[in-house]
C-alpha cells in the first residue's frame, strides 16, 4: 500500500523528479506527506487541515553521495532550515515540522544544496 502512494503522488505533481542546476549529476525527489513508512512518504498531499500537527519532507537523492543538502521549510517570511547529510547513492533522507493550527495559507520546503542554490520544491497549503 505504502509503495503505492509514491507513483500516485508523482502522476499529482506532488513529488517531481529535479536535476541539479550545476555541473553536477544530482537528481532529487521530493514529497511532503503526514509521515514515513518504510522510508518513503504517505498520507501526501497537496493541502493539509490546521490541526494537521506535524508534517514530513521525504528527498531521494541521487548522485550526491557524500555532500549535505538543507531542508528549508518556509512559510510566509518564517524559513526553519535543517542541514541533512547524502551518505550514498541513492540515498533518502526526511525532516519533520512542526505546524501550529494558525500557521495556515501556503508553505513550500526546498532542498538547497550546499551553495544554496535551490534543487527541488515542494509546495502545499495548510488550513485551507
Amino acid at each position: 500500500m505504502v509503495r503505492a502512494v509514491l507513483p500516485v503522488a508523482l502522476a499529482l505533481g506532488l513529488v517531481a523528479p529535479v536535476a541539479a542546476q550545476d555541473s553536477t549529476t544530482v537528481a532529487v525527489e521530493i514529497a511532503v506527506g503526514r509521515r514515513i513508512v518504510d522510508r518513503l512518504p504517505a498520507d501526501t498531499a497537496a493541502a493539509f487541515p490546521a490541526d494537521v500537527g506535524q508534517l514530513a519532507c521525504w528527498t531521494r537523492v541521487t548522485g550526491g553521495a557524500g555532500t549535505a543538502i538543507q531542508h528549508v521549510w518556509i512559510h510566509g517570511e518564517h524559513e526553519w532550515p535543517v542541514t541533512l547529510e547524502i551518505g550514498g547513492s541513492p540515498w533518502r533522507t526526511w525532516t519533520t515540522k512542526e505546524i501550529q493550527p494558525e500557521w495556515t495559507g501556503d508553505w513550500r520546503v526546498e532542498v538547497r544544496d550546499a551553495a544554496g542554490a535551490v534543487l527541488a520544491t515542494a509546495r502545499f497549503t495548510v488550513g485551507q
